[in-house]
């Protein structure tokens, strides 16, 4: 297997298509956007120059990197000699089976199909295809370069030796994978969501303030990244979209999300993304200064 699509070139996307170039597969970046695929180029050229300024790559590697990756902006062009297709589109449910029906019509009959959804129905995921066999989860952590987990998701018809393969494959690319059923949030997100929804709670409620929270998470129980700070860093629109696929999933009012996340979800305030969320980016990616409306 040299040849590996990514679809989607957001953070998670050039973060994949980055990890896989790195190691001398030969990537093809697919996005509808020319637009976005030229700024994905950019940010793995940065993200490489600096692994160069820390001496744990050689310029050379930088070059012979961005090299392997070719970008399109056609899913059948892009795919046809794929061996592997890994769709790291946004959450949501529809986009993920438009693109998987599409997938199953255009790919070779042997390709095998992985999203790296971090909270949907690998399941449900695999239904709109002819290859359920072949379909699977890799969730990768943000930054992907630099983060080692990548949850491997089998869904309910996913064959032994597609999982074996898939388990095989991010081992060559120095991650450390772990195997996880196929439910709403995987073992990840179960964990991680409630937690920042119960941050969110906490400040909602007026238990303590943003810079509180996140310094209780930060000194008490020695997290690199307090829990808002976090939620501000993955995008609060995709906090909320996974809680509710957790929520509409199980049924269960814990995983309700917060009015709070709602509410700022509903005004554009996602995080570092949009340039405010619980902190105020609009001078630096750094939560350094509270957004206005909390202070």
């Amino acid at each position: 297997m040299k040849n590996i699509a990514v679809i989607g070139a957001g953070t998670m996307g050039n973060g994949i298509a980055h990890t896989f170039a790195q190691f001398n597969f030969n990537v093809q970046l697919i996005d509808v956007s020319q637009k976005a695929l030229d700024k994905s180029i950019a940010v793995i050229s940065k993200n490489l120059d600096r692994m160069v300024i820390k001496e744990k790559i050689t310029t050379a590697d930088k070059d012979r990197t961005l090299t392997n990756i070719t970008t399109y902006t056609s899913i059948k062009e892009g795919t046809q000699y794929a061996s592997l297709v890994i769709e790291a589109a946004t959450e949501n449910l529809d986009l993920k089976l438009k693109i998987f029906k599409e997938l199953d019509e255009v790919c070779p009959d042997d390709t095998i199909l992985a999203t790296n959804t971090s909270s949907i129905s690998i399941t449900q995921i695999a239904g709109i295809t002819s290859r359920p066999d072949k379909v699977i989860g890799m969730h990768f952590m943000n930054p992907v370069p630099l983060m080692k987990l990548v949850e491997i998701i089998r869904g309910y018809n996913t064959s032994d030796e597609v999982s074996k393969f898939i388990v095989d494959l991010s081992k060559k690319v120095n991650k450390i994978p772990v195997e996880v059923n196929d439910y709403p949030g995987f073992v990840a997100n179960r964990i991680l969501l409630p937690m920042i929804n119960e941050s969110i709670e906490t400040l909602y409620n007026g238990v303590a303030g943003v810079t509180a929270i996140d310094t209780v998470m930060k000194l008490g129980m020695a997290h690199p990244m307090g829990p808002l700070q976090l939620a501000d860093f993955i995008g609060l629109d995709v906090c909320l979209s996974i809680l509710e696929v957790m929520y509409n999933g199980f049924k269960n009012p814990k995983y309700a999300p917060c009015p709070l996340l709602v509410n700022m979800v509903s005004a554009g305030k996602l995080g570092v993304k949009s340039g405010e969320g619980f902190y105020d980016y609009s001078e630096s990616r750094k939560a350094e200064k509270i957004a206005k409306q909390f202070e």
